[in-house]
Order: structure tokens, then sequence, then C-alpha cells
């Protein structure tokens, strides 16, 4: 009966060795943050649609981090997570803040594509002009 005791608990150590050992040289893969991702391509158009060539195109990063190359992006996060990145939200941002814009037609079409807190984003909104797209727009597509 000792033998066989011997034998078992020596099997049982070799089988936790082996199982122990092999998995020590595997590298488990973490992920880089606990935030979902939020990365945005914003784009600028004059037209009615974005058929048309855009303008100018910024990159925009929320989450981990605030980065990117459009020039407020401080204050383009802060005004997204605000209106917990519907875009449709952000003229009320700018709702009694003084800014007097004119009648003018001349439309300009925004588009946002990428990533918000780990959710696809397709936006796109045409404006009646670019004073109206600043002022309803919030910091967000001021580029």
């Amino acid at each position: 009966m000792r033998r066989k005791t011997a034998r078992w608990t020596a099997g049982g150590a070799t089988l936790a060795f082996a199982l122990l050992g092999s998995t020590a040289g595997i590298a488990h893969g973490e992920p880089a943050s606990l935030y979902a991702p939020s990365a945005l391509v914003l784009t600028t158009a004059h037209g009615e649609s974005s058929a048309t060539s855009p303008e100018r195109a910024v990159t925009l990063t929320c989450a981990p981090g605030t980065t990117g190359t459009h020039p407020s992006s401080d204050g383009a996060c802060a005004a997204l997570s605000q209106v917990k990145g519907e875009f449709g939200g952000l003229s009320e941002i700018s709702r009694g803040q003084p800014r007097f814009c004119t009648r003018e037609y001349n439309p300009v079409t925004v588009t946002a594509q990428g990533v918000w807190q780990g959710k696809r984003v397709n936006y796109e909104h045409t404006f009646a002009n670019e004073c109206i797209k600043n002022a309803e727009g919030a910091a967000v597509f001021e580029f």
C-alpha cells in the first residue's frame, strides 16, 4: 500500500511540475487599459454630403489618454463625454452661449468615424454654414 501511495504522489508531483513548467514560458496578453477605446477621425467638407472630398481631417483619441491632431483634444473629449458620445447632443452644450451667425446658406458637412467607448461610430451631419457648425458642434468640430 505504501508503494502505491508513493507512486501516486510522485506521479502527481511530476504532472503538476509538467503543467506549471509548460505555462511558465507563455506570455499571457493583458489588456493595455481598463478603459474601452475612444478613437475617432473627424472631417469637414463644404457641400451637402460627405461625398465631396474632405477639406480637413483630424484624429481624436479620448481613451485611454487624450491625444490626436485635433487642436483642442481636451475640450472635444470633454464635450463628447458630456453627451456620452451622442453627437446629436452636442448642440445642447452650446445652447445659451451667445453666438451670432448669419443666415447665409453655405453648407458644411462633418463626419466622425471610429470607436467611442468600444462602440462603432459612423456620424454625418450637414450644418447650414461654418458659423453654425462651430456653434452647434461644441469644441468637437472646431478645427
